[in-house]
């Protein structure tokens, strides 16, 4: 991976240029990630930010300009009117809101959707509502969440034989109920 690590820093120690650097910096690992709004907009819409002290991914909001409503079975892809810049080595898992598939049936029908590193356009949520009732939309709600995470790279190494498992080829269900 392309990032340094500097774990005696602390955020408080950062500088701005530390994001164009592609800084992975403290104990926490945090990943310094280059944002941009894709809309100028009056009355702009919070960029992600964590909605508690633990929580894994940062909300995504609607950024629209009027609301839409989904239908049962409707899907819809909402902008975020963000577009972000990942260091290499990194993907972003965008994710549903739990909250929200659970009370009114709204999720993603590409979940985790992912951004690649190299990926410099708008994020676009792909949202369906496989609830019983229509659901509207509105401009700012929190409509997913997005996780960073690091990636792995595969060398594929082909082989006439795989090494032999007590599971073998068994999937979907082999373990039962």
């Amino acid at each position: 991976m392309a990032e340094r690590t500097e774990p005696n820093r602390t955020l408080s120690d950062l500088r701005a240029s530390d994001c164009s650097e592609g800084l992975v910096a403290g104990p926490s690992g945090t990943v310094f990630v280059q944002i941009r709004r894709v809309r100028a907009r009056p009355n702009a819409i919070p960029l992600p930010a964590y909605a508690t002290k633990g929580a894994a991914g940062v909300d995504l909001a609607a950024d629209l300009d009027e609301p839409i409503t989904l239908s049962p079975g409707d899907r819809a892809l909402v902008p975020t009117g963000i577009a972000i810049a990942l260091p290499p080595g990194f993907e972003g898992q965008v994710r549903p809101r739990s909250g929200w598939a659970w009370r009114s049936g709204v999720t993603l029908l590409n979940s985790p959707g992912t951004i690649d590193s190299d990926y410099r356009g708008e994020i676009q949520v792909v949202l369906v509502n496989l609830g019983r009732e229509p659901v509207t939309i509105q401009p700012g709600d929190r409509i997913a969440q997005l996780v960073v995470a690091p990636v792995v790279r595969v060398q594929w190494c082909e082989v006439a034989e795989l090494e032999s498992t007590a599971r073998g080829s068994g999937g979907f269900g082999h373990t039962g109920k």
